[in-house]
């Protein structure tokens, strides 16, 4: 009887958390979703309902064309950072690489740079002054193509989003039973066809979740098309430049621009969920996979790759710390090197600063404890609405 109850009372708990839940989602999400999509369909001289601003939007190719334009740059950044960020997991994981665990390091580095930074540092690169371009152009007579425009937008967020594909891959081999291989070497495929007949299937839920965070991290960056689009609009520009405008925003017109963001979102995150289920499978691996040691060429593209990738993605990072210790005249570079910058940053900005480093840190405090709190309802305690809790998780994304 008493343990009936108890059982009862920690039903109860988890019931209240569960509803918890679900009522911070009504507040600080459901409802200015609602207010949201209250502004796009209410005109806000007479009161009255409209399309007008949805109208608006899907009629003029001025707007409609960013639509067109995020989704190229986010079906192109997806192709390419699982190209890229796939085989790098797999080479970490079946092959023996020199330097492995400095690597890994500075792959992690070079996504955690804010989208502004990440697209500033590749103007200092490869702008039209850029110490790439220039060196390229007054030195060996050549002139490389623009860092500015679609192109720029896909190197950029491709280099910087890899990494998380790398990650959700590196996860999932981790789960691969290596007898699978060697029983694949056996009857004789090995190398690439390997790769593309046991390895991929086996990762693909993977591959469907990481492509989904790939996808909404493209869709919504605003810093890099915003810094290196120059007249290739997207999605997230246009919605700024409606709410602030020199000539006045439009707030509902960029209210109906988000709830159409919005919608494309939820839409491709379902399809993701729906595939992903039905290519989901449990794996449990007894003989995890061991690095073995490539020969000849293999060896040679392996690191060849792996070493090319990584410097190109960890090289802006570090150009922006070496720029930061060289001495400045107002905008200008001059010879020498100082903290001078440091010194001025603190002085100037320190306030900035210290709020950059205590908002993100109470905010990750509260998102674990959050988090952990959703998944374990999730997953331990299943019913309709831990379901729904799941479900809306993924909306704020």
């Amino acid at each position: 009887m008493q343990a009936k109850q108890q059982t009862k009372s920690r039903r109860d708990i988890w019931s209240l958390v569960t509803l918890g839940i679900l009522g911070l989602y009504g507040l600080f999400l459901v409802y200015p979703l609602v207010n949201l999509l209250g502004q796009a369909v209410v005109d806000k001289t007479t009161g009255a309902f409209t399309l007008s601003y949805f109208v608006k939007f899907f009629s003029k190719p001025y707007y409609f064309n960013t639509l067109l334009n995020s989704f190229k740059v986010t079906f192109f950044v997806t192709i390419l950072t699982v190209g890229l960020g796939t085989p790098l997991a797999y080479f970490f994981a079946r092959y023996k690489i020199h330097g492995k665990s400095f690597l890994r390091i500075l792959i992690i580095l070079s996504s955690m740079s804010a989208p502004f930074i990440g697209a500033y540092s590749w103007i200092l690169l490869l702008g039209r002054s850029g110490v790439i371009t220039t060196f390229f152009r007054d030195s060996l007579g050549i002139q490389i193509p623009s860092i500015y425009g679609f192109g720029g937008i896909l190197i950029v967020l491709t280099l910087q989003l890899y990494p998380l594909i790398f990650l959700y891959v590196t996860g999932a081999l981790k789960n691969v039973d290596n007898s699978l291989l060697e029983a694949s070497d056996n009857l004789g495929c090995s190398g690439v066809k390997r790769f593309f007949i046991i390895v991929v299937p086996l990762i693909l839920p993977t591959l469907f979740a990481g492509g989904l965070l790939v996808f909404m991290r493209s869709l919504a960056d605003f810093g890099t098309p915003m810094l290196i689009g120059e007249g290739f609009r997207t999605f997230p520009v246009t919605i700024f430049n409606e709410f602030i405008s020199e000539l006045g925003g439009d707030d509902g017109f960029a209210a109906a621009i988000s709830i159409i963001a919005i919608v494309i979102t939820t839409l491709v995150f379902l399809a993701q969920r729906y595939l992903s289920t039905r290519k989901k499978f449990t794996m449990n691996s007894m003989n995890k996979i061991r690095p073995i040691e490539a020969k000849g060429l293999t060896k040679f593209f392996i690191h060849l790759y792996t070493y090319a990738l990584v410097g190109l993605s960890i090289m802006p990072q570090l150009y922006i710390i070496f720029t930061s210790f060289k001495n400045v005249n107002g905008t200008v570079f001059v010879p020498g090197y100082s903290l001078g910058n440091y010194a001025d940053a603190f002085d100037k900005v320190g306030r900035s600063i210290s709020n950059t480093l205590v908002i993100p840190g109470i905010s990750l405090v509260v998102i674990v404890v959050f988090a952990a709190l959703i998944a374990y309802v999730t997953v331990r305690r299943p019913n309709v609405f831990t379901g729904i809790a799941d479900t809306v998780s993924m909306v704020p994304y």
